[in-house]
């Protein structure tokens, strides 16, 4: 990095070590003018960066602007993504303090106090090119940090203008703007390895190479881990029901979060009424001859063709070659047997190509599910649906995922829904079962340092009976 300092000044340029280190002198100038320890002021912040793309006419826009600068997913599911994530993020943050005290253990004699983290890196995926760095520069400031945003390259000319309304919502409450900025353009590799190593915290959603580099980093970092989620639907499952669910999640903006159906792991008994309800919901079913077109399309050199994923049913349709139905499916389903590298179907797809098992009975649909995790995505989710919650409870037990979502279109709920308790999010750890340092959706506890005030209480020491007493009795003394 010295060795290109110096270069840079030799010609004239700014080194990227130097627009870093510009960018983090400016945030933290940002974080010293900003109130952090005023839990009014820090929310009003907050809100003004969430109305910036909730507006209706960010909304569209910057939805607009994704689809045309990426070529991902569609206009319609990227509005609703821009309001829905922001709003539902709003909603929590806005529940509770992260400043100052924020609890107090009389009995424990604890009192906690809540201060910022730094300097925030958030690393963003090109499929989220808005929502996800509002998401998390709300969380970010929620703490009372800054943020600087390195977006994936492709995507750099719609997140730039997301940052920009960012900006100019917090100038209008008269915050800093610089509580949230932009790595400027090229965004290198090198550029957003300087800036994970540069600042105090680092979060990354997308690339698993960063991830990596993040973990690497020498600093504290949160990296997420790639989904690939199955879905069971067991004998006593509501199958239209299921159906309509599973066709509104898979289609949403083109299947491109992490989130979408991969699989669906259909229990024998079952199986023909539930592909016939898919087919009702705008499923079509290919055969044997168009599931190998379609793998051989969907699939280059190994890797995910990017001229298909993410792209419309229609275009999938021609492109895949399908006649008939397929020309007003919503999806498409291939059936497989085969999982691991040898069967990419078994793996995430980023496109409206959903694969299909059959499941002997539960204990084998769980199996199943289990071995596709284990080839990817392991730790991030899985779904059920089923009128047996000893079902879902079993899941819950046997499989090391995070989450498990009963009865819920996977998409909507895996990052926080108003009708479950997950906290809002577009960014969802995985545990150490994917390398993840975090168990949980992303959300504001992950952007606080807390500091614990201790004070003595009447002493809770017991007898030594009472601690060893079972095992004295036991095994002896």
């Amino acid at each position: 990095m010295m060795a290109q300092a110096t270069a840079a000044k030799q010609t004239g340029e700014i080194s990227t070590e130097e627009t870093v280190s510009g960018l983090i002198e400016k945030a933290r100038e940002a974080m010293a003018l900003f109130e952090s320890h005023d839990q009014a002021r820090i929310d009003e912040a907050v809100t003004a960066i969430a109305w910036s793309l909730y507006r209706p006419e960010s909304a569209k826009a910057l939805a607009e602007l994704a689809v045309e600068t990426t070529g991902l997913g569609n206009v319609p599911s990227k509005i609703i993504k821009n309001q829905r994530k922001t709003f539902g993020t709003l909603r929590d943050l806005m529940r509770v303090r992260s400043t100052g005290i924020i609890e107090e253990l009389p009995e424990k004699g604890l009192v906690k106090y809540a201060k910022p983290v730094g300097v925030v890196a958030a690393v963003t995926p090109s499929t989220n090119p808005s929502a996800t760095p509002v998401n998390k520069a709300m969380m970010a400031l929620k703490g009372g940090n800054a943020v600087i945003i390195a977006p994936s390259p492709m995507a750099w000319t719609a997140t730039n203008a997301t940052i920009e309304a960012m900006r100019a919502e917090l100038a209008k409450v008269g915050a800093p703007r610089d509580l949230v900025q932009i790595l400027p353009q090229p965004v290198t590799r090198e550029a957003t390895t300087a800036l994970i190593g540069a600042a105090d915290l680092s979060v990354v959603t997308g690339s698993q190479n960063n991830v990596r580099r993040a973990y690497s980093s020498g600093k504290p970092a949160i990296g997420v881990g790639a989904g690939n989620a199955p879905v069971i639907i067991d004998a006593s499952a509501d199958l239209d029901d299921a159906a309509q669910m599973i066709c509104a999640s898979k289609i949403f903006d083109n299947a491109t979060s992490c989130s979408s159906e991969n699989s669906l792991i259909i229990l024998d008994e079952v199986y023909d009424e539930a592909i016939a309800a898919l087919i009702r919901a705008g499923g079509y079913m290919a055969s044997e001859d168009e599931g190998r077109r379609i793998v051989d399309l969907l699939w280059r050199d190994g890797n995910l063709n990017r001229h298909i994923i993410a792209k419309d049913a229609s275009v999938l349709a021609q492109a895949f070659g399908l006649a008939g139905d397929a020309g007003s499916a919503k999806f498409f389903m291939v059936e497989e047997t085969g999982i691991g590298a040898g069967h990419p179907l078994s793996g995430e797809k980023l496109s409206l190509v959903l694969t299909l098992y059959r499941a002997k009975d539960f204990a084998d649909a769980k199996r199943i599910g289990s071995e596709i995790l284990d080839h990817l995505g392991k730790g991030h989710s899985i779904g059920i649906h089923t009128a047996n919650m000893d079902h879902a409870r079993e899941l819950a037990k046997d499989i090391d995922v995070v989450r498990v979502l009963v009865n819920q279109a996977h998409t909507f709920g895996n990052g926080g829904g108003f009708n479950n308790g997950l906290p809002f999010t577009l960014t969802m750890g995985c545990g150490t079962w994917q390398g993840n340092s975090i168990t949980d959706n992303l959300n504001y506890t992950c952007f606080l340092n807390i500091t614990h005030l201790v004070t003595t209480i009447p002493e809770d020491k017991p007898a030594e009976e009472d601690l060893f007493g079972g095992h004295w009795e036991k095994y002896g003394k």
